[in-house]
């Protein structure tokens, strides 16, 4: 009796234990939790419940910058400018599990239906020019930036496709079937078939405005571009992609994005220190918040009650009240803070809205 029960207990506990574990893998990633890449001090993760730094995956000297979740938050992916290549992080240890090499420099990360698209810049030679200086001559020259495509399944690039120069910013149509990315280097948005990459068509935008950020409108008639040089954004329309509208903003835009509830557009004026607020519908401005040195991207918390800026230079995450954007406080030990998304999914310059 006593040896037939021990061993339905072993058995019982056996059966239990994948459950168990499926169960402490979606407990892990149901925790509200924001991921910030730092270019020189790996992953940080921030505990979105007592807005701390909880802890920091060290992923060596990749010089980690952009960044995915998958659908669950079991999974984080991220380009590594120093390594060339496209990490896969288990989100329960923090640990690298899977690389893929993707070519040099490789930037901006989106994760959509089991694939990760990844821009990188094989003919890359230096930065952007700063604003009043001439537009250099090297670009038209240089290989374009390409856009990795990569099955999650297998961590394989399936094809890489060829971009502009300097490709930058990621969106999809609100269907799903088209993919947007902005080329700083030749002032273009070009667009693609998702999955296949084939290519639909190109928008010129004006010279050297240096196209950066790029967002649907909650209402997928329009996409919001952000030109970094110009100090201006553009309304395209969501159909022919013709100019629509052409805002005036501070200085250096990048990072936009509409908040949970599409009625506040949200832009990050990097150079002026600025987070600029904009009517969602109208674009007419609102407000002007002053924030820390490089904020790039932000995020809002799941539940949309505060809002997350990565700021490089302040080496900080700013935290905002979303309601009134006042400060609540800064997160530091963030060296050179480039990207920001959250689990679960929130509206934000990277992803969502």
């Amino acid at each position: 009796m006593h040896v037939r029960f021990k061993a339905a207990r072993i058995a019982c506990a056996s059966a239990l234990a994948p459950s168990l574990a499926l169960a402490a893998s979606l407990a892990h990633a149901a925790a509200p939790t924001a991921y910030v890449t730092t270019e020189s001090a790996g992953v940080g993760v921030i505990d979105l419940d007592n807005l701390s730094l909880a802890k920091t995956y060290d992923v060596g000297k990749d010089g980690p910058r952009g960044l995915s979740l998958n659908k669950d938050g079991t999974r984080l992916y991220v380009a590594n400018k120093t390594t060339s290549d496209l990490s896969e992080i288990d989100t329960s240890t923090g640990k690298v599990v899977r690389r893929v090499k993707i070519g040099k420099n490789p930037e901006f990360v989106r994760v959509f239906g089991g694939k990760a698209y990844v821009t990188y810049e094989p003919g890359e030679s230096g930065g952007p020019p700063k604003p009043g200086e001439p537009e250099k001559d090297d670009d038209a020259n240089s290989p374009p930036a390409e856009i990795a495509i990569v099955d999650l399944k297998s961590m394989k690039v399936t094809h890489s496709v060829k971009s502009g120069h300097e490709t930058e910013g990621v969106e999809f149509s609100p269907d799903g079937k088209l993919i947007l990315v902005t080329n700083e280097g030749d002032d273009t948005v070009s667009v693609y078939r998702v999955g296949t990459g084939k290519p639909v068509r190109t928008v010129k935008l004006t010279k050297g405005s240096r196209p950066r950020g790029i967002k649907v409108s909650p209402d997928g008639k329009q996409y919001v571009v952000t030109l970094e040089n110009a100090n201006k954004f553009v309304v395209l329309d969501g159909g022919s992609l013709k100019t629509v509208k052409t805002v005036d903003t501070k200085t250096g835009p990048y990072g936009v994005s509409f908040d949970p509830s599409g009625k506040r557009l949200l832009v990050a004026a990097s150079r002026d220190k600025t987070l600029q607020v904009f009517d969602g519908t109208t674009y007419e401005h609102m407000q002007d918040v002053p924030v820390g040195q490089r904020c790039w991207h932000f995020s809002f918390t799941p539940d949309g009650s505060k809002l997350l800026l990565a700021c490089g230079r302040s080496n900080a995450v700013y935290v905002l009240d979303a309601a009134d954007y006042k400060e609540i406080k800064q997160i530091g030990d963030l060296p050179l803070a480039w990207g920001i998304v959250t689990y679960p999914a929130a509206a934000g310059s990277i992803v969502g809205r």
